[in-house]
């Protein structure tokens, strides 16, 4: 309906959305990029909801992860990459892991929404990282707030000639594979699956639930963490404000898309990719406005819910 008041055809808005998106391998390989941070995100939101600790913070521990592997990677440059590498992963990860395990505690010691702390946490992390770069890091030259430029040991490779596809796109996809193993074939995966469906029949079966709840949020968090790194890493090579476009914040349609199952998530996380990046390319050859991938992603979590809404209730007509 948008593309259409706009005086443009949908069938050739949409068919540029698809070959913006995967129509050639520079378009293929920059929904990739976008693909990476967006699996993380849901990885990191699917495996907090698993146990339902509702983790809305995805967006606050990116940037943690982010700025905290900067920290690191722009003093670096005497260390092999080798060794620059992992370690600021997991920094990262770290990063990440520490912002999303507060509100996990208060939760579990004090009853405390973590709806509402993890949403909260994403301004306080922002504005943190504001402060930082408007302040001490604030460009001298450009007056742009921006850290300085991270040392090249620390850049994630290129893995494709001729395009941006880097190391953190493996990256994100070995953690899909984690995700998938530990939900399927470990008793950890079992043990949050069980206090997801009962946490009443996890206390009695012995399960400690307040300790794999904190666990389940510092391994979440720390996901997210790396997503910001990897931002940092193989596309921005500077810690900004902007470095996340709210990837955290589609993180959590994306689970919900997925069903918080490992495969789900990788397809909706690729399915939102090319909603992202599909528009981008549509916007420039229609001017519809790019913004039209939130409209997208907005109706599809509304008609998910909708129809889990009529799965799990019987709807009736009553006469008066």
């Amino acid at each position: 309906m948008p593309i259409y008041l706009g005086g443009v055809n949908p069938l050739y808005g949409y068919s540029q959305l698809l070959h913006g998106a995967v129509g050639n391998k520079l378009a293929l390989t920059e929904t990739f990029v976008i693909f990476a941070p967006l699996l993380l995100c849901g990885i990191a939101v699917a495996l907090a909801f698993t146990c339902k600790f509702w983790n809305i913070g995805a967006e606050g521990q990116l940037y943690s992860g982010g700025l905290i592997g900067s920290l690191f990677a722009v003093y670096a440059t005497s260390i092999p990459s080798v060794i620059a590498i992992p370690v600021m992963m997991i920094l990262g990860f770290l990063g990440g892991a520490a912002w999303a395990a507060w509100p996990a505690i208060l939760k579990v010691k004090l009853k405390v929404d973590e709806v509402v702390t993890t949403l909260l946490g994403n301004w306080v992390m922002t504005y943190a990282v504001a402060t930082i770069l408007f302040g001490p890091w604030k460009n001298p030259v450009t007056g742009w707030p921006e850290s300085p430029v991270i040392s090249e040991t620390t850049d994630y490779p290129i893995l494709v000639a001729g395009s941006r596809f880097h190391l953190g796109i493996i990256i994100a996809m070995l953690v899909a594979l984690a995700f998938y193993v530990i939900i399927r074939k470990t008793k950890w995966g079992f043990e949050l699956l069980g206090i997801g469906g009962n946490q009443t029949a996890s206390y009695a079966a012995g399960i400690n639930v307040s300790r794999q709840i904190i666990l389940a949020a510092i391994v979440s968090g720390g996901i997210a963490g790396l997503a910001g790194v990897g931002q940092v890493a193989g596309i921005e090579f500077h810690m900004k404000t902007d470095l996340s476009p709210g990837f955290g914040y589609t993180g959590v349609v994306i689970a919900m898309v997925g069903a918080l199952s490992p495969i789900g998530v990788v397809l909706a996380s690729f399915l939102m990719a090319v909603i992202v990046q599909g528009t981008q390319a549509m916007h420039r050859a229609t001017g519809v406005p790019w913004a039209l991938a939130e409209t997208i992603q907005g109706i599809i979590l509304l008609c998910l819910l909708v129809g889990l809404f009529f799965t799990k209730y019987r709807v009736r007509l009553r006469m008066r």
